[in-house]
């Protein structure tokens, strides 16, 4: 098998990796969310001020349907803020001896700034992949300069949509 065959399986076989990586951040966010709803004490809620009684439309009307996708509207909102949709990666040479740019850091968060951080290391000989969890734009393992970077960039990006 030739190298450069050899290299793409790898490289396949890498992104596999990370696609799996991925789900599974994923599904343990979902099933952490879901644990933590399920502890708290049911608080009571303050009483809203009094408004005006509108009657419930009647079940199959516009109205009906209106008001239950604007539920369903914002329930997909909430889900999707949770949801790791934020993305920037930074290509570099770690190693002064191979060209291309082959090593990479990918930044993959959400909008609490919360999410993983990937980073594979190409030399000649081999390839090393790493991920680091990040929570609030921040790491308790140390950072490279590279995934510091590719964090940086999606804070800044941010703007108002993304808590800093």
């Amino acid at each position: 098998m030739s190298s450069t065959l050899a290299g793409a399986i790898a490289i396949a076989a890498l992104f596999v990796a990370v696609l799996a990586l991925v789900f599974a951040i994923q599904a343990l966010r979902t099933q952490s969310a879901t644990s933590r709803s399920s502890k708290l004490p049911a608080t009571p809620t303050p009483e809203a001020e009094p408004q005006p009684q509108q009657p419930e439309p009647k079940q199959g009307t516009v109205r009906s349907e209106l008001k239950k996708l604007g539920k369903e509207l914002e329930v997909t909102r909430g889900e999707l803020r949770e949801t790791l949709q934020h993305l920037a990666v930074v290509r570099y040479d770690a190693f002064g001896d191979t060209g291309g740019k082959l090593s990479w850091s990918m930044a993959l968060l959400d909008d609490q700034g919360d999410g993983v951080v990937l980073t594979s290391i190409n030399s000649r000989a081999d390839a090393r992949t790493y991920a680091k969890e990040i929570k609030a734009f921040v790491s308790e393992a140390k950072l490279s300069p590279e995934e510091e970077e590719a964090i940086d960039t999606l804070r800044k990006e941010a703007g108002p949509t993304v808590e800093s």
